[in-house]
C-alpha cells in the first residue's frame, strides 16, 4: 500500500471498501479530507498557514459503521491519529478530564511514532553494536585461562555448559579468530540455548506521585513522576538470561541510545500540528437536548463545547513536550443524535465543521454483505475460529440471508442497533456448536437456514425475549 500522502481519495474509499460495507458519502470525504492535508504540504509556505482543515461530522444511527471508519483510518493514516469519546470530557471546574488532554495524548502518540521510525532507521547499526556487546560478554578480553564455575570470569560467560564446552580465550592472536568463530555460530543460531549474565535496569524506586484535583491537572502527575525519576536513577541487577533475548535487549537499548530526543520532540510536535487527526465520537451526548439550558448537566454539556471550541478553531496547548498548536489539526466527529439534533450545538461549534455527512441506517442487504464480504467478516471470523477445533464450518446461502432478515426484524421490533446485531445472532446460532466442538466426531457442519430459523425462531418471535437475548 502507499504512504498516506500520496494515496487518492479514490485509493483511500477502496481501502475502507475492503472492511466497511456501504457509506460511500462518508467514505468520499474522509478521503478528501486526508488528501487535502497532502495538497496543502504542497502549497507555498505563506498561503499554507491560511489554509483551514475542513472537519467533518458524521450523523447516522447507532451501528452503521462511524466508529469503524474511525478504527479503519487509524491503521491508514500515516500520522498521528487519536479516537476519543467526547462524553469523557468535562467542564473545567468538575471532576474529569479537560478537553487540552486530547492534544496532549495527540502529541504522546506522534512522539512515539517518530522515535519508532528513528529506531527503524539506526536499528542496523543498533544490532551492530548489541552484537559487539554480547560477544564481550560471550568473550570477556584479558581471561587467559578456562572459566570454571568457580572462577571470578562466570558472570561474563555463558553458564550451564558442560566443562569440554567452555571457552579459553588468550591476550595474544587466538582471540580474534575466537571471536569470529562466535559470532558465526551466534548467527547460525547454534548459541541460542546459552545464557548471560547481565546488567538490566532495573525501574527506580521514586515515589508514587498522584494528584488528585479538578480537570487540567492530570498532565502534573505525569510531570512530577518525569522529575523524580531524574532524581532517582534507575538501579541494575544482574540476570541470567537466553542469547537471543540478551541480544534483542542490547539492541533495543543501543537504539534508545542512537536516537536524538530533542529530534524526536521537534519532529513530533511538527507532525501533530500539521497533520494529526482527532477523530471525536459520541458528540451527541454533549449537545444539549432539545435546546434546553436548565440543570447542571446541560450546563456542563454546553460548557465543554465552549472548552471545545477554541481546541477546534486554533489554539495553542501546553504540553509536557512543549508548545502545540492546533491550527491545522483535523477534527472529524461523529454521532447518533437519537436524541439531541446537530443545531443543538452551540452556534460556533457547528460553524467549525462545515462538512456535514449522513450515515443510511442498513437494511437486509447491508447485513448479508457485511456477513460475507469484508475481509474481516463475521463468517470467516466463526469459520477459522471452528477450525482450530478440528471442524469445517460451512455456511448455506439461505442461512446468511434468514441471519439478515431475522437481524433487521429484531432491530425494527427493539432498538435499532445496526450490524452490531449481528453479533448476537451469530453467537445465538452457534452456541450449540461452540460449546460441543471439542468433543464432536463430525469434522464438518453446514449451517442450513432451517438450522438457523430453529435457533433462533423462539426468541425472535418474542418481543420481550428478542430484547434481553438479541
Amino acid at each position: 500500500m502507499k504512504k498516506i500522502h500520496s494515496l487518492t481519495p479514490r485509493e483511500t474509499v477502496r481501502a475502507l471498501d475492503r472492511y466497511i460495507i456501504g457509506q460511500d458519502d462518508a467514505k468520499r470525504s474522509v478521503g478528501i479530507a486526508l488528501r487535502n492535508r497532502w495538497r496543502r504540504q504542497q502549497v507555498e509556505p505563506q498561503l499554507r498557514e491560511e489554509i483551514a482543515p475542513k472537519n467533518i461530522i458524521m450523523i447516522g444511527p447507532t451501528g452503521v459503521g462511524k466508529t469503524e471508519i474511525a478504527r479503519r483510518l487509524a491503521h491508514l493514516a500515516q500520522s498521528p491519529f487519536l479516537k476519543v469519546e467526547a462524553s469523557k470530557f468535562t467542564e473545567v471546574g468538575y471532576v474529569g478530564r479537560d478537553v487540552e488532554s486530547m492534544i496532549r495524548d495527540l502529541t504522546h502518540l506522534a512522539i512515539n511514532m517518530v522515535t519508532k521510525e528513528e529506531e527503524e532507521n539506526v536499528a542496523e547499526k543498533a544490532r551492530q553494536m548489541a552484537e559487539e556487546r554480547l560477544l564481550d560478554l560471550l568473550l570477556p578480553i584479558g581471561v587467559n585461562r578456562p572459566v570454571g564455575p568457580e572462577e571470578p570470569g562466570e558472570s561474563r560467560l555463558a553458564i550451564g555448559q558442560s566443562d569440554d564446552r567452555r571457552l579459553s580465550v588468550d591476550h595474544g592472536h587466538d582471540h580474534y579468530p575466537t571471536r569470529e568463530k562466535l559470532r558465526q555460530m551466534l548467527h547460525e543460531g547454534k548459541l541460542d540455548e546459552r545464557l548471560v549474565e547481565m546488567d538490566v535496569a532495573a525501574p527506580a524506586a521514586a515515589p508514587m506521585v498522584e494528584v488528585f484535583s479538578a480537570s487540567g491537572m492530570e498532565d502534573m502527575q505525569s510531570s512530577l513522576q518525569d522529575a523524580f525519576s531524574k532524581f532517582f536513577p534507575k538501579k541494575k541487577h544482574k540476570r541470567k538470561i537466553r542469547v537471543p533475548e540478551a541480544l534483542e535487549f542490547l539492541t533495543k537499548e543501543e537504539a534508545e541510545r542512537l536516537v536524538d530526543m530533542e529530534s524526536v520532540t521537534e519532529k513530533a510536535i511538527r507532525k501533530t500540528e500539521q497533520s494529526g487527526i482527532i477523530f471525536l465520537d459520541e458528540i451527541d451526548k454533549i449537545a444539549s437536548r432539545g435546546g434546553t439550558g436548565s440543570g447542571s448537566p446541560e450546563v456542563s454539556r454546553e460548557g465543554v463545547q465552549r472548552d471545545l471550541l477554541p481546541i477546534v478553531e486554533g489554539t495553542t496547548v501546553t504540553t509536557k513536550y512543549g508548545l502545540v498548536r492546533t491550527d491545522h489539526i483535523l477534527f472529524i466527529a461523529s454521532g447518533a443524535f437519537h436524541v439531541s439534533k446537530p443545531s443543538d450545538l452551540v452556534p460556533e461549534l457547528q460553524g467549525r465543521f462545515p462538512i456535514r455527512v449522513e450515515l443510511n441506517a442498513l437494511g437486509e442487504e447491508e447485513f448479508f454483505r457485511i456477513l460475507t464480504e469484508p475481509q474481516n467478516a463475521l463468517i470467516k471470523q466463526y469459520t477459522a475460529l471452528m477450525a482450530t477445533e478440528g471442524i469445517t464450518l460451512h455456511f448455506e446461502e439461505a442461512a446468511i440471508r434468514e441471519m439478515a432478515v431475522i437481524a433487521v426484524q429484531v432491530n425494527q421490533k427493539t432498538e435499532d442497533i445496526g450490524a452490531r446485531r449481528l453479533h448476537t445472532i451469530m453467537e445465538r446460532v452457534l452456541d450449540e456448536l461452540s460449546f460441543d466442538a471439542p468433543e464432536r466426531d463430525e469434522q464438518s457442519f453446514t449451517v442450513t437456514s432451517e438450522y438457523v430459523h430453529k435457533q433462533l425462531a423462539d426468541i425472535s418471535d418474542n418481543e420481550d425475549l428478542s430484547r434481553y437475548i438479541l
